[in-house]
């Protein structure tokens, strides 16, 4: 099993959110369970990756030519990845990863989360998506999905489809129990 880690690529305001970073990296590595991500050494994707390396765990970086260039890939991870696009990144770290979670970042962490989850709305995957919500960092963005549910662009048993965990722990037990969800116009589209 495979993992797929969004994460800002600075390493935010305060230790807590570089702390779950790693916390999130040794977690999964000592349970056994892949990391895919961003392939750079900066920021929480850094942290996360480098907890999970130093635990023996297997680091998956993907990563496009042009940041290469920009000598933010991580050096010693098992395998490096490198795309010509943010495009093919997104779709290679999709198909190499049996799940995702977003830690805190910010609009890159964003776009990444919105678009496999909206994958798995549009049954394009069947995989677990998950916030991991360090210090409340995610709380704004759910009281906005909040919103959007209460204003009819989200189907309440969609919102419900993205997972909310506060630690490591938590994420591998909801990933465990999660079953995918129902297609996104089954039953909601009138006759």
């Amino acid at each position: 099993m495979r993992v797929a880690v969004f994460a800002g690529s600075s390493s935010g305001v305060g230790r807590q959110y570089r702390e779950a970073a790693e916390d999130l990296g040794r977690s999964l590595a000592r349970a056994g369970v892949g990391v895919v991500y961003g392939g750079a050494h900066v920021g929480l994707m850094g942290a996360m990756a480098d907890a999970a390396l130093a635990e023996g765990g297997e680091v998956v970086g993907v990563i496009p030519r042009s940041l290469v260039e920009w000598e933010v890939a991580h050096g010693g991870l098992t395998d490096l990845r490198v795309t010509e696009t943010m495009h093919e990144r997104k779709a290679l770290m999709a198909e190499l990863s049996d799940g995702f979670v977003a830690l805190p970042g910010g609009v890159g962490t964003l776009e990444e989360l919105f678009e496999v989850w909206t994958w798995q709305h549009l049954a394009i995957h069947a995989k677990p998506v998950a916030l991991l919500d360090v210090a409340g960092f995610w709380t704004p963005l759910r009281a906005m999905l909040g919103t959007m549910v209460k204003s009819g662009f989200i189907k309440p048993h969609y919102a419900e489809t993205l997972l909310v965990t506060t630690d490591a722990a938590q994420l591998l037990t909801a990933f465990e129990a999660w079953t995918p969800p129902d297609l996104k116009w089954e039953g909601d589209v009138a006759p």
